[in-house]
């Protein structure tokens, strides 16, 4: 496509958008009467409309049922998680049976690594992206010092190389090789969240496989985001939030996914309980953990059903715009344009004052362009929000902005460039 970087030209696509309506389902956040162009999707997605109405029914059903709402109503809550696993699944390319909303990521993530990390004399390591989110890198530090490790050892990270922002798939994979007999699990985030890069997953977790390792990702910026095929890529395990791309609310529920392969697998350990217990003899109250079949059995605690009624809302709206392919194609074309928009705005400044670390080819990224501003970034970002223009900073120079497509237009991307130029050209010639 040919873009123009004028707004006649953003709302004739906007126009043209089969899935512009969508927009209308979310709130937006506003100040002095005056929305914002939302492009934090990637850190905390928006409202959902309907999402009061469907939490409303849920805190109904517990007014009218108590107890016993877990089994009466409409929706008993004790299947209610049932529901949501028809909904999950195609957004992870997996079966319902493979998925369950539970928890919150890094306890997922935890509760995962305690039956897929398991070491055995020289197979130790666990490799994994350098410069993962914090809450990976701590997680598996822990786990690895759990069973004994010094994490110097027993944790391999892969940098890019020098002069370069992002990975080379075909340098995870060479790292993955050159130590293979010593790793026992390769976890890798799905997207990484600084750079916005998205791996490529079918590719390592088909190199972990071929070492023997246990190959499980992190999907917090990947889930909703792009599509991933856990099942037919023959992911282990993986685990997502559901509050970023999925619009479940801040801290809202997370999922997991284990591949069916590993149903019938009673060497895997992991840590049990009551919810988890098989469905029909739960109730018996008898000793001796017997897992509920699928990713079911790894639930520990009961349903959490007010954070899954705010999840529920969000797939919904996901299952209507036709799951994950629609909204990838506008999506694509969403980051695309943003990408001409900021080079557009260099060509005006008359040097690049802003960088896109993001990789160009769109197969290597999702909505989110990360941008380094290479002169009084903070100030510049500061200004975009004085400019109804909300992003996200990450020090020390990178402004993040991710196009959703349930609810971003070609014109907020427009208007962000407008803004952008204005404000530097402000600060930088102050």
């Amino acid at each position: 496509m040919n873009f123009e970087n004028n707004l006649t030209f953003a709302k004739a696509q906007d126009e043209a958008d089969i899935l512009k309506d969508f927009r209308n389902q979310f709130l937006f956040p506003n100040q002095n009467g005056k929305e914002f162009i939302y492009l934090c999707g990637n850190s905390l997605g928006l409202q959902p409309k309907v999402s009061s109405e469907v939490l409303k029914r849920q805190l109904d059903n517990w007014a009218n049922h108590a107890v016993e709402g877990w089994f009466e109503g409409k929706e008993p809550w004790m299947f209610y998680h049932k529901e949501l696993k028809k909904l999950m699944a195609p957004i992870v390319g997996a079966s319902p049976r493979e998925v369950c909303p539970m928890n919150t990521l890094t306890v997922n993530l935890h509760l995962l690594m305690v039956s897929f990390y398991q070491p055995k004399g020289k197979r130790f390591k666990i490799i994994m992206e350098g410069g993962a989110f914090p809450s990976d890198q701590y997680a598996i530090e822990s786990q690895v010092r759990f069973h004994g490790f010094d994490p110097k050892e027993a944790i391999i990270e892969v940098f890019p190389i020098e002069g370069e922002e992002t990975l080379r798939t075909e340098d995870i994979v060479a790292k993955i090789e050159e130590n293979g007999d010593e790793i026992a699990l390769v976890l890798f985030g799905g997207i990484n969240y600084y750079t916005g890069q998205w791996y490529g997953m079918e590719a390592i977790t088909k190199a972990g496989h071929k070492i023997g390792a246990m190959v499980g990702w992190d999907l917090a910026h990947a889930a909703g985001n792009v599509p991933v095929k856990l099942h037919d890529w023959d992911v282990d395990f993986a685990c997502w939030c559901s509050y970023k791309y999925q619009n479940s609310g801040p801290g809202g529920i997370s999922g997991i996914f284990v591949h069916e392969k590993h149903f019938s697998n009673t060497k895997l350990n992991r840590f049990a309980g009551w919810w988890g217990y098989q469905e029909n003899q739960r109730f018996k109250m008898e000793k001796g953990f017997i897992p509920e079949a699928g990713a079911d059995g790894w639930q520990i605690s009961c349903t959490q059903v007010m954070p899954m009624a705010l999840y529920h809302a969000s797939l919904q709206i996901f299952e209507q715009a036709g799951f994950i392919e629609p909204l990838r194609n506008k999506s694509i074309s969403l980051t695309n344009y943003l990408e001409f928009i900021i080079n557009e705005v260099n060509k005006e400044l008359g040097f690049e004052q802003y960088k896109i670390i993001t990789p160009k080819n769109p197969k290597d990224r999702g909505a989110q362009l990360s941008i380094i501003a290479k002169d009084k970034g903070k100030e510049v970002f500061d200004g975009l929000f004085e400019n109804y223009i909300l992003g996200d900073w990450r020090e020390p120079d990178v402004i993040r902005l991710s196009a959703v497509p349930l609810y971003n237009s070609f014109e907020d991307i427009y208007l962000t460039g407008e803004a952008l130029l204005k404000v530097s050209q402000k600060i930088l010639n102050a």
